[in-house]
């Protein structure tokens, strides 16, 4: 005698087929994941770079003069429009920083094709490099140049030695005396360097140099390490003559001409003496 209360064979097949989940269900998951995933990782990553875009308003004066003085220096290798060309990059979205440490520290306007571009004497005038950054960074949004606490040498400067060896010391050296790369590259000194100039370094990453945003050193780390590079250049070695601070190969290149031929001289003539 059949059970009353059971269900048949028809209607429990039917049940298990309503409540299946549609094929495709775990691979629209996936996607909505991973978008979403993407946007809170896009709108993360582009908070620092919004912060340090360059909202300063520069006159239409001045932008002006920056566009006569960007076509008769840099459009030649940089494009008219400064999109770049087979001679040169893009400057769009590079911002005024760019600008103003590359032609500020005599980079720019580059003299020949090379490597990598060297310091040399400041091609342009303050009000010309001015008027050059405002234009640059008229074309698209980019880091501003530094002012005020950013480019403090009133940090912390023992906690700016320790970001500097973390960061910098592996091609700039611990001291700040620059090194060799590869392909003919190098990594300049940092002695006399301004404060400006070295937080634009760090927020535009010129040459073979990385970029450190918000995200990797902030403002305020940045001006430690500042500082303690400022104070490195304001206090002479405890230890008497440095040796340029180039590190142990100096240092023990000095030890066996000098140190041992001192010794093999004071043998020889003690050998001598005795005779």
């Amino acid at each position: 005698m059949p059970k009353l209360n059971a269900p048949s064979t028809k209607t429990a097949r039917k049940n298990r087929k309503v409540g299946r989940r549609h094929p495709l269900a775990t691979v629209a998951l996936i996607a909505i994941g991973l978008g979403l995933t993407g946007g809170v990782y896009a709108a993360v990553n582009a908070a620092p770079a919004t912060a340090s875009a360059d909202t300063t308003s520069a006159s239409q004066q001045q932008i002006t003069e920056g566009q006569k003085v960007f076509e008769a220096n840099c459009a030649s290798c940089h494009g008219l429009n400064a999109v770049g060309s087979a001679n040169g990059p893009s400057l769009i979205g590079v911002g005024a920083a760019a600008v103003d440490f590359q032609v500020g520290t005599g980079r720019m306007p580059m003299a020949a094709s090379g490597p990598q571009a060297p310091q040399k004497p400041v091609q342009l005038n303050d009000t010309q490099i001015a008027d050059l950054a405002a234009y640059v960074a008229s074309l698209a949004p980019g880091p501003a140049i530094p002012t005020g606490p950013q480019i403090s040498t009133n940090g912390d400067a023992a906690q700016g030695a320790e970001l500097f060896r973390i960061n910098c010391a592996m091609c700039h050296n611990v001291a700040g005396a620059g090194g060799a790369l590869t392909e003919g590259k190098y990594a300049p000194p940092l002695a006399g360097v301004t404060p400006t100039h070295i937080y634009e370094a760090m927020i535009t990453g010129p040459q073979n140099m990385p970029v450190f945003n918000d995200l990797n050193l902030t403002p305020a780390q940045k001006s430690d390490i500042i500082t303690y590079l400022t104070y490195i250049q304001q206090n002479p070695s405890p230890g008497g003559y440095a040796l340029e601070d180039l590190g142990p190969v100096s240092e023990g290149l000095f030890l066996w001409i000098f140190g041992l031929g001192a010794i093999v001289g004071l043998a020889v003539w003690i050998t001598a003496k005795s005779n």
